[in-house]
């Protein structure tokens, strides 16, 4: 059953701020996380003797126990409250934070990155979990403005993860970017612990293989092997390991055929084969994601490479990215738009790569301002509109793995994406490979255009919205 677009009167303030900023702060340490490590990845290689390849492992580590926990997490909400586990991915967080800090050996920082990825995970669908849960225990509509701040929290991740990383790397090392982590997650906890409600009391939980059953262990396993066998056959499409397709179909197959079979899955595989909304919207979100860091990385990395623009002034460049979205984000969740941001992003999307195609390494700044302020656009305005179709598309029971997936989902993309944008320089940054990221995103856009125009189960508004 999905969920209602219910015309019930909302009290004056459903969502106040000590319930919302915990949860908002939450979701963007993984994002954050992500971001803020490539400032440092060159001074850990200098200080472990590693290769820079051994050190971009620190990055996809982060990336594929994401991809795995966030529906892990969700799922483990459903058992046991989505706060619990909030609070309880927090301190896994911090555990990692620390643990990072102090590494006296490169193998140590993979395990702390794969703590900070594991406990950062939990923000989110335990996050949007909370806030279903508190709009239909207050009978209020979608929450759309709640909903718009979440993507606002990503767009200013967007901007302060590299420059944070930056100032942190430059002023105090590259340990500051895991001990940074502490004072985050302490903070994140409180503002969590005194600011939510406490999950209703849970009947006699099972224990054994009982709660082995109700966790659904073998099927997160599979999901795991299908995840990161396939971001792992994505992330080099260049050389990539053609091994890694039969596991995949392989590990793909036994989680669909256990799924099916077990009383308590991971993933509601029936639920989801009946649902097409909800594919579409996965599939629309891989989509958009797969154009959204196309073009942010593709772009960023040709303003330095071949346009000369040091890592600060790129920095700069980027800014009304992030500031466009804020403000379109902002408006269209106020007013619960959801069809039309969506396809004005596509269209938005399909603009910035044709402008694309008339810019060369001469280009001066007013004119990579304005790619920029229309590509943020694109980021602002998609990352909404899924999402609150993904609300309104899933059953409130699953809905913490239904957000978990969402969020893999966007990995798919972001792994994607660095294959995309290597095929399209080829061995060294150009105007011309810089042109061919650019058709990549006028494809991309008109696949997502056409996507959109096509569903007609998209809702037009979120009605019956909810103020925050």
């Amino acid at each position: 059953m999905t969920q209602k677009l219910s015309s019930t009167p909302s009290p004056a303030k459903p969502f106040p701020a000590r319930f919302t900023i915990p949860l908002l702060l939450g979701s963007t340490l993984n994002p954050i996380n992500s971001s803020m490590l490539a400032t440092g990845l060159a001074a850990i290689a200098r200080d472990f003797h590693v290769g820079p390849g051994q050190s971009a492992a620190l990055v996809s580590v982060l990336y594929l126990c994401s991809s795995v926990a966030q529906p892990t997490m969700g799922k483990l909400a459903q058992l046991f409250g989505p706060r619990r586990i909030f609070l309880v991915g927090i301190a896994i967080l911090a555990a990692g934070g620390i643990v990072g800090a102090t590494a006296p050996q490169f193998w140590v920082l993979l395990v702390s990155r794969a703590l900070i990825g594991v406990g950062s995970s939990a923000a989110y669908p335990t996050g949007m979990a909370l806030v279903r849960r508190r709009a239909e225990s207050l009978g209020v509509g979608v929450p759309s403005r709640v909903i718009g701040n979440f993507s606002i929290a990503a767009q200013i991740t967007v901007v302060l993860g590299l420059p944070i990383g930056g100032v942190l790397t430059g002023l105090f090392g590259w340990r500051a970017l895991f001990l940074v982590n502490i004072p985050l997650a302490v903070g994140v906890f409180l503002f969590a612990f005194f600011g939510i409600a406490k999950d209703e009391a849970r009947r006699k939980r099972a224990r054994g293989r009982a709660l082995v059953a109700a966790v659904d262990i073998p099927g997160i396993a599979l999901f795991a092997a299908a995840i990161v066998s396939l971001l792992l056959f994505l992330s080099d499409l260049r050389a990539p390991l053609w091994w890694l397709l039969p596991v995949f179909v392989a590990a793909t197959a036994g989680f669909v055929l256990w799924e099916r079979r077990t009383s308590q899955p991971l993933v509601d595989i029936r639920m989801l084969a009946a649902n097409g909304p909800l594919q579409r919207t996965y599939l629309r979100q891989i989509i958009v994601g797969l154009g959204v860091y196309t073009g942010l990385y593709g772009i960023s990395q040709w303003m330095e490479d071949a346009a000369g623009y040091s890592a600060f002034e790129v920095g700069l460049l980027l800014l009304p990215l992030s500031g466009t979205g804020i403000v379109l984000a902002r408006i269209v969740s106020v007013r619960g738009w959801v069809r039309w941001p969506l396809i004005v992003g596509a269209v938005a999307l399909i603009g910035t790569g044709v402008a694309a195609l008339f810019i060369d390494h001469r280009a001066g700044v007013l004119v990579l301002l304005g790619l920029t302020l229309l590509f943020g656009t694109t980021n602002g305005l998609s990352n909404f509109a899924n999402q609150t179709t993904l609300y309104v598309q899933s059953p409130s029971e699953t809905f913490a793995v239904a957000s978990g997936l969402y969020r893999t989902a966007s990995y798919l993309g972001a792994i994607f994406s660095a294959s995309v944008i290597s095929l399209s320089f080829g061995s060294r940054v150009s105007d011309a490979g810089f042109h061919a990221v650019a058709w990549v995103l006028v494809a991309i856009g008109v696949g997502a255009l056409l996507m959109t125009t096509l569903d007609r189960r998209i809702p037009v508004v979120a009605r019956g919205r909810a103020r925050g």
